[in-house]
């Protein structure tokens, strides 16, 4: 393909390119490039945000080029502090390596393993004695530092700021040092330090690298960047029918937005639906399901998407129970809470509160409580609106949270096996 050809492709969904000509001439004069796409192993998942960048690196890579997928095992342990008004908690080096497992192994549901280079930079990092690391540190100064608008926020605001949060943007810079990057590719939120890096790159004489900023991917809220801590994310690991169900809650504002940036339609393709959704030809529910179903086929296979779209069906349009409820049996749960909380269970009823804690529809009862006043919890249809309320044991019940969580719960008969 030529240089041209490569470069709209490239081009396609970027925010900034900078600079558009300086890439057309490397690839013109290189040939094969050198992209790189740097992770901090901060949390053990990726989500459909992150997918954003590795479906362009995945475009790089269908164009001949190396993709460097950048390990931050190093950097993970002062953490970026992009966005943030609080230094971040350390992680152990257990903590790091188990989520940087992962991330390769759900990372390669869109990269192609032979055509990408893992690398760690650990490799380099922890092999800077000091003067190397004054002399990285003499290349940048305080005033441009505090010129990013989390560190001139903390610092007008009288939020701690640590010095090993300076050196972070700096480590990241030297990454593309030791890679000898020719493009880095980051969302919008990463300009400043994809920017440093190109400087630094100069001041360690090598060509500044090409930077490609991606859009922030908005959660199923609409609203807030995609993010776990958030809880608006869909995991591209998560089980089919969660992740279909996930994509038809978003907002019919984002409908275009995720099939743009999480799809490979062509332009036209996703123009034309756009333009049959304004007419009214077609239902923004349609529309959903076929993104719903083109993205679970992606990560996982069509007949999964087929079924996990007959399952959605069922539910929620004809309102039927989802065929595959776990049962949970909270006897041995509700013997010992009875010597230990004497509010967890009396004879044959146990608390709502304990129950959805039992069953791991709430992770603590402070959750429990916050999805039975928000009006998320049901029993057997019924919308639970009191916390106190106790659910008699002696028959089987379905407990339901949101509506996607679904458990069947009851407590065996005395004797019983």
């Amino acid at each position: 393909m030529s240089p041209e050809a490569q470069l709209k492709l490239i081009k396609r969904n970027t925010v900034e390119i900078i600079r558009e000509g300086d890439l057309l001439r490397r690839i013109k004069n290189k040939g094969c490039l050198k992209i790189k796409f740097g992770v901090d192993p901060t949390t053990p998942d990726i989500h459909l945000g992150h997918s954003v960048i590795l479906l362009k690196l995945r475009c790089f890579q269908d164009l001949g080029h190396q993709v460097i997928l950048l390990i931050g095992d190093f950097t993970a342990r002062v953490g970026d502090p992009s966005g943030r008004i609080k230094t971040r908690k350390p992680l152990s080096s257990r903590q790091i390596m188990a989520n940087a497992k992962t991330y390769q192994h759900q990372s390669f549901k869109i990269l192609d393993p032979a055509k990408t280079k893992v690398r760690f930079n650990s490799e380099w990092l922890s092999r800077m004695n000091f003067s190397r690391v004054l002399r990285l540190a003499s290349h940048h100064t305080v005033a441009r530092m505090l010129e990013r608008d989390d560190f001139h926020k903390r610092y007008r605001e009288n939020y701690p700021i640590g010095l090993h949060e300076f050196m972070y943007p700096l480590m990241q810079a030297y990454d593309s040092v030791a890679l000898k990057a020719d493009i880095e590719i980051g969302g919008t939120d990463q300009k400043f330090n994809l920017l440093l890096a190109r400087q630094i790159q100069k001041s360690y004489g090598q060509p500044p690298q090409i930077i490609i900023t991606m859009p922030i991917l908005e959660g199923t809220d609409g609203v807030e960047k995609m993010s776990k801590s958030l809880g608006n994310y869909i995991g591209i690991s998560e089980d089919p029918y969660e992740m279909y169900s996930k994509i038809m809650s978003i907002p019919d504002e984002l409908i275009f937005r995720y099939f743009r940036l999480l799809t490979d339609l062509k332009a036209e393709e996703i123009g034309s639906k756009e333009k049959a959704l304004s007419k009214g030809i077609l239902h923004p529910k349609e529309a959903k399901k076929d993104l719903a179903r083109w993205i679970v086929s992606f990560y996982w296979d069509t007949s999964s998407a087929k079924a996990t779209e007959d399952k959605f069906e069922r539910v929620f349009e004809r309102g039927e129970l989802p065929p595959d409820i776990i049962y949970v049996d909270v006897s041995d749960s509700v013997s010992v809470s009875e010597s230990v909380d004497a509010r967890a269970s009396k004879g044959d009823t146990i608390w709502i509160v304990k129950l959805l804690e039992l069953t791991g529809l709430a992770k603590t009862r402070s959750e429990a409580r916050r999805l039975i006043e928000g009006g998320a919890v049901r029993c057997d249809g019924k919308k639970i609106e009191d916390i106190n309320v106790e659910i008699s044991l002696r028959n089987e019940h379905v407990l339901q949270v949101g509506r996607r969580r679904f458990v069947r719960v009851g407590k065996k008969a005395e004797g019983g096996t």
